[in-house]
């Protein structure tokens, strides 16, 4: 008999485009401690890397994510938490576009991701939780305020105060997930828009993100600004549309 295959963090790189697999079948794809801890340094590598202009989270083998896997909770309850928070700002502060590419359960946890990505698209049939409730945990204040801006105050209490799972068409009314697609287009799709994403300016983007997340004062705004005037990026997109061709962008985070 074939024994499951260890818990890791897969990561493949094609054209611009960081795929990070969550892989853990055996417990749908829950994250044990070690790939909490190593999920962080990963986004620091691939945030460094000038070749990968965007990241896709993903799981392995038809789930996204069921969140911590229970089973290590008992012994490392106390760091558990700051654990599963480390990571999800990490990725909620990686520079470049991030996309979750989810099937299946997106719960606990693996919900707590999802949401730090920048945008969610979801095959028709994924499920969508945040379960502190059903654990006698209190979510992290800065998750739900996370939560609260995707979905809104009532849909965020809905979620927290019961535990129950949504379907993504719910989720999709809602603002949970950003796209639904039948479960054979999912990946197509997210390949595509990724693609785009790679071909599209990183100042515009690094700066939007920033801007959109709430997380540029003022000293940041005018970097932004300074980096637009002097990037010459500006002046490529231009000369581009006029001369009916796509734009080769040079700026990167």
């Amino acid at each position: 008999m074939e024994s499951a295959p260890t818990p890791s963090l897969r990561l493949e790189r094609s054209d611009g485009i960081a795929t990070v697999t969550i892989t853990h079948p055996a417990k749908r794809n829950a994250m044990t401690p070690d790939m909490w801890r190593r999920l962080p340094v990963l986004l620091e590598t691939l945030a460094a890397d000038t070749s990968v202009r965007v990241l896709v989270l993903t799981g392995a083998e038809g789930t996204f994510c069921a969140g911590a896997d229970i089973s290590t909770l008992r012994a490392e309850a106390p760091a558990a938490q700051g654990l599963t928070v480390t990571a999800e700002e990490a990725l909620a502060a990686f520079p470049k576009p991030t996309l979750a590419a989810i099937r299946g359960h997106c719960v606990g946890g693996g919900c707590q991701l999802a949401a730090a990505c920048d945008l969610r698209f979801a095959a028709e049939g994924a499920l969508f939780g945040v379960t502190p409730a059903k654990l006698g945990i209190v979510y992290p204040a800065g998750s739900t305020e996370r939560l609260v801006r995707l979905v809104g105050p009532a849909t965020a209490k809905y979620l927290l105060f019961s535990g129950e799972l949504i379907d993504s068409a719910r989720a999709l009314r809602c603002g949970l997930a950003d796209e639904v697609h039948p479960e054979g287009a999912l990946d197509k799709r997210v390949a595509a828009f990724g693609a785009l994403l790679a071909t599209r300016s990183q100042l515009t983007q690094a700066a939007a993100k920033e801007f959109a997340d709430g997380r540029a004062d003022e000293a940041r705004r005018e970097h932004w600004h300074r980096e637009a005037a002097s990037s010459g990026e500006a002046a490529e997109g231009v000369a581009a549309f006029l001369e009916r061709r796509t734009p080769h962008f040079r700026w990167s985070v």
